[in-house]
């Protein structure tokens, strides 16, 4: 990791660390045959602004272990081997559909992992969480750091450090994106530590870049 990536960690916000938050973000709309029926009319419940990403803290439990994984995921998509890369997207589980889209994303050279990974200049890296509310107290944050569950963003890009996702929305590594991105969910609930990595792929409309994040 370069000295100018382990600037993006090094901030005063400290993020959330909530299993399920990323995954809410990338959730397909549950259908309306689904959702329960009221006699009296409600009101829609008026749409909530994207939650903003947050580097993890410098001083988290949590940061090492996210490097690392974020470390080994890095080489073996690098590698192309889908025997080394396969295992860590969820091996047997990984649906045949998903492992062809990944696959062709690191086949090609103009995909988002594409130019961050195969650059001629070390990418650049950063780590991400949810920017914590102000209404928590200390206990409620020191309770979430001790968790047995985490989740964070990775993100890597050639284009320096002023091209970071804002939102989870904006890391799904569609054609034009500034940088490419993976989700990593993280455990110590068993005796041997375990994560998995998810690897979003946006459609449609290329992306516009991304508004500049400035580096801690």
């Amino acid at each position: 990791m370069t000295g100018a990536a382990a600037a993006v960690i090094l901030s005063p916000m400290r993020p959330l660390l909530i299993l399920s938050a990323f995954a809410a973000a990338f959730a397909p709309t549950v259908p309306t045959s689904a959702a329960p029926e009221f006699l009296l009319p409600t009101e829609a419940e008026a749409a909530r602004p994207p939650a903003r990403l947050a580097p993890l803290a410098a001083d988290s439990v949590w940061t090492p272990r996210f490097e690392a994984a974020a470390d080994d995921l890095a080489a073996a998509l690098r590698s192309r081997d889908e025997t080394r890369w396969a295992p860590m997207l969820g091996g047997q589980w990984l649906s045949a559909g998903h492992r062809a889209r990944v696959r062709a994303m690191l086949a090609d050279h103009d995909s988002p992992f594409g130019e961050a990974l195969w650059g001629r200049a070390m990418p650049h890296r950063a780590i991400f969480g949810w920017s914590a509310p102000a209404s928590l107290s200390a206990d409620e944050r020191a309770a979430i750091e001790a968790g047995p569950e985490a989740e964070a963003l990775v993100c890597w890009s050639s284009r320096g450090e002023g091209v970071w996702p804002v939102t989870a929305s904006e890391a799904d590594n569609r054609p034009g994106s500034p940088h490419a991105c993976a989700r990593i969910t993280y455990s110590i609930r068993e005796e041997k530590p375990m994560w998995r990595a998810f690897i979003e792929q946006g459609h449609g409309v290329p992306a516009k870049t991304t508004a500049e994040r400035n580096p801690a």
